[in-house]
């Protein structure tokens, strides 16, 4: 499945729309739900499609339950497999000359942003025989030039290698693959495992086929049905990225981040842009799905971990909603440490029984007022490693973090905690 056939259940908007906060303002004023924009002021022959990545939505369209979805990347995660490489793809249907990013639908959404960024664009790098593919906002500087915030993770210490041997990173930038090219490269791991390979086994599970790649003129293989693929390379140049609205609704600083020179873009025909808005559902959902498994699976070591739910507003980071089944007394507690220590960044964890929907908030509260006593269902740790998108950590990054066991109290009798709604 390619990206615009997950699109079906989206709403055409005919009338032309601009680039500068338009697509924003409707989608914030129509609940952002998923939409396609058919003509783009700036961007005439490319549409543009925002707020199809959330859990219900995917779901629907890989044709998956959404109970099986943390197993099903979870066992992605365990069992990579090689993708398939082919001479052409969809994707190099058209080739932009000369290259001028300025006339691709890149959109600035929030007012408060420095200018135009690619939000749910990719980066595909290659180093020494190992290969990332990773999420990295982009704002579009010039016809030819990027600007990437590069969090200190595995692209940065590539790129790091490469500029202290006075040498650029050859790379590739592709928007809208298929939906679980997207999942993969939001996943982190604590090795270095190939995001592509992940997404092959996704591929292959789901469709029955593998996952096809092209290789672009600077060597870097890509998913041969995107809508989009550009290389280049990211240089030794550096110029200020931010402001920028991040996944918390707060604005990021100005720092001095990598430049990225594009030599070269294809685009299928007729294509379809994803522009991802900022501390929307879509920035929630790929940051916080991938991380749902890795704490599910942490769980499952100490008692049944039924589902994940990484929280609205916790930003899809910060905060869980944890379901278990109980069998013995310490279960939730237990759960509570696991789930922290399973995704670090976590500042919060709910622990419920099998009867509450967890992506509910208002069930999950009922959950806490009828189920939990502060004094005794609650675990406070001190000085603890913090987000970097934690506000409140301190000079140090640490910060406090809660758990909050909000099952039926171990050996009494489930009747007076039942609800009848």
């Amino acid at each position: 499945m390619a990206f615009r056939d997950a699109l079906s259940a989206a709403t055409l908007v005919s009338d032309t729309v601009s680039l500068i906060h338009e697509m924003f303002d409707i989608s914030r004023d129509r609940g952002h739900e998923m939409l396609i924009f058919d003509s783009i002021e700036q961007a005439p022959g490319h549409r543009v499609a925002i707020n199809f990545l959330t859990r219900n939505r995917i779901c629907a369209a890989l044709n998956i339950k959404p109970e099986e979805f943390l197993d099903l990347l979870q066992w992605a995660m365990n069992n990579p497999s090689t993708p398939e490489m082919v001479e052409e793809g969809l994707v190099q249907q058209c080739t932009q000359s000369p290259v001028d990013l300025k006339v691709l639908p890149i959109p600035h959404h929030w007012r408060q942003d420095r200018g135009r960024y690619m939000s749910a664009s990719v980066i595909i790098a290659e180093q020494d025989g190992v290969r990332n593919m990773s999420f990295h906002r982009q704002f579009l500087r010039d016809e030819n030039h990027l600007v990437a915030r590069l969090v200190p993770r595995h692209l940065r210490s590539m790129t790091d290698k490469s500029l202290a041997e006075n040498k650029e990173l050859p790379i590739a930038i592709i928007n809208a693959p298929d939906p679980v090219v997207l999942l993969a490269a939001a996943m982190s791991f604590d090795h270095n495992l190939d995001e592509l390979t992940v997404a092959a086994a996704l591929h292959e599970k789901i469709y029955s086929r593998p996952l096809q790649l092209v290789k672009l003129p600077n060597g870097i293989s890509v998913p041969a049905d995107a809508e989009y693929a550009m290389w280049g390379s990211i240089t030794p140049e550096c110029d200020d990225e931010g402001p920028y609205v991040d996944i918390t609704g707060t604005v990021d600083d100005v720092r001095q981040e990598p430049v990225i020179r594009i030599d070269g873009v294809h685009h299928r025909q007729d294509p379809i842009f994803h522009a991802l808005i900022p501390a929307a559902s879509e920035h929630i959902t790929l940051m916080g799905l991938p991380r749902a498994p890795t704490i599910k699976q942490a769980v499952n070591e100490v008692c049944e971990c039924l589902d994940v739910h990484m929280t609205e507003g916790g930003c899809g980071w910060l905060a869980a909603v944890v379901k278990i089944k109980v069998k013995h007394p310490d279960d939730a507690k237990k759960a509570i440490m696991a789930a922290l220590a399973g995704h670090r960044s976590m500042k919060m964890v709910t622990v419920v029984d099998e009867d509450i929907d967890i992506e509910d908030p208002v069930r999950v509260e009922w959950a806490l007022m009828t189920r939990w006593q502060p004094d005794r269902d609650t675990i406070i740790l001190s000085g603890e490693k913090g987000s970097s998108l934690d506000p409140t950590r301190d000079e140090n990054g640490l910060t406090s973090k809660i758990g909050y066991d909000a099952c039926i109290p171990y050996g009494l009798d489930h009747g007076p905690f039942t609800s009848v709604q």
